[in-house]
């Protein structure tokens, strides 16, 4: 049974947790769940839920309402009268969210369902990784539009898929299918429509039980040092890593594997 984690009431996302996996759900499927300033102001709400109950919450998930999109991009209706000012306050508001979602301590899953186009595919970007159902589509159209991508695709998706693919994709404005998301790195793997949500708390689960202290710290090793010089980046893990040395959680691990059974993380 699925538990809202708090009585905060959203009118454009859902957010539920069961078994310490929640799932941020954006729940606009009549416009394909597209993200206007109300729907990427709730999802910041959302994502502070999750934070302040970490406790709880080891995992999100985050996922779009309906079988046609998980988000079809930004709402084009909202902006297009927009003036430059009110273009720069809607790239921020995203940006603030998606910023949101990479610095959570929690692991982060975008289950990809449907249509992936600009601020969906800048959303799924953010996440630590991305399952995709066999029926997704991926595209950064804003060039179609006469602009550029502006919650984060020009940087995000060139972290995923290196400069030429990234240009390539926002200079044409064109969709890649679920398999070629796959084989340029956008998702990290792509499973028939009906088994997507059970691939995703497949995943989650099998990150669930281990220590989770190690988790968000090798996450936050691999965001934080990624861009650093190699002997700059050695030198940060080798700090994180001799951290772990002072947890609960290294010292059960340790001997859970020593003593040949499954540990039991205390999460401290």
């Amino acid at each position: 049974m699925a538990n809202s984690v708090t009585a905060t009431k959203y009118e454009n996302v859902l957010l539920e947790e069961n078994g310490g996996i929640a799932t941020l759900t954006i729940n606009r499927p009549k416009s394909m769940n597209a993200l206007n300033s109300d729907t990427l102001t709730e999802i910041g709400q959302a994502l502070d839920d999750v934070k302040a109950n970490a406790d709880k919450i080891k995992i999100l998930v985050i996922t779009g309402a309906g079988e046609k999109a998980f988000v079809a991009g930004a709402d084009i209706s909202q902006m297009k009268d927009m003036n430059p000012i009110e273009a720069s306050n809607l790239s921020k508001l995203a940006h603030n969210s998606f910023g949101k979602i990479e610095n959570l301590p929690q692991f982060t899953i975008a289950a990809v369902n449907g249509y992936c186009l600009g601020g969906g595919l800048e959303l799924a970007a953010s996440c630590d990784i991305r399952i995709a159902s066999e029926k997704a589509k991926f595209g950064q159209p804003e060039t179609t539009l006469g602009i550029v991508p502006g919650f984060g695709g020009t940087q995000r998706l060139t972290r995923l898929v290196g400069r030429g693919k990234a240009k390539e994709m926002i200079a044409t404005g064109s969709m890649v299918d679920s398999a070629e998301a796959y084989r340029v790195g956008i998702a990290e793997e792509v499973v028939a429509p009906e088994e997507l949500m059970n691939k995703v708390n497949e995943i989650a689960s099998t990150i669930m039980k281990n220590g989770l202290i190690a988790v968000s710290m090798a996450k936050y090793v691999i965001d934080r040092a990624a861009d650093l010089p190699l002997d700059l980046a050695i030198d940060f893990e080798t700090q994180m890593w001799s951290q772990t040395f002072a947890t609960e959680d290294q010292t059960e691990g340790m001997a859970a594997f020593l003593e040949k059974r499954h540990p039991s993380f205390p999460g401290k």
